[in-house]
């Protein structure tokens, strides 16, 4: 794995990590004021900015054509996570969209 590669995953598991926290902040706020003052969502906040700093890095060398579309692990991720975790509802076609997402991944690296 290039140092490309492992920053671009590096920036899927930020901001991962980053929305995880963004969620967390928001739970229980009554508003977008109460929410900002919470300290999980600075450091969503602040994973979000190290993510970019590293895919900024990835796309040195790797085309955008993959580095994008690998974003969307952390979308397909997300949803797995926020149905465990906070019990949100995941339909049979939020699941196929999910298992879509994945296998359209997994063909993006395939040589």
């Amino acid at each position: 794995m290039t140092k490309h590669h492992a920053a671009l995953m590096a920036a899927i598991i930020g901001g991962i990590f980053g929305q995880l926290l963004l969620k967390a902040g928001s739970v229980g706020a009554n508003d977008l004021w109460t929410q900002l003052a919470r300290a999980p969502t600075w450091a969503g906040l602040a994973c979000y900015g190290g993510s970019a700093i590293l895919y900024l890095v990835a796309l040195q060398v790797i085309p955008v054509s993959i580095a994008f579309p690998s974003v969307a692990l952390s979308y397909a991720v997300i949803a797995v996570i926020g149905a465990v975790y906070w019990q949100e509802p995941v339909g049979w076609q939020q699941a196929l969209g999910i298992a879509l997402i994945f296998g359209g991944v997994v063909m993006l690296y395939r040589h």
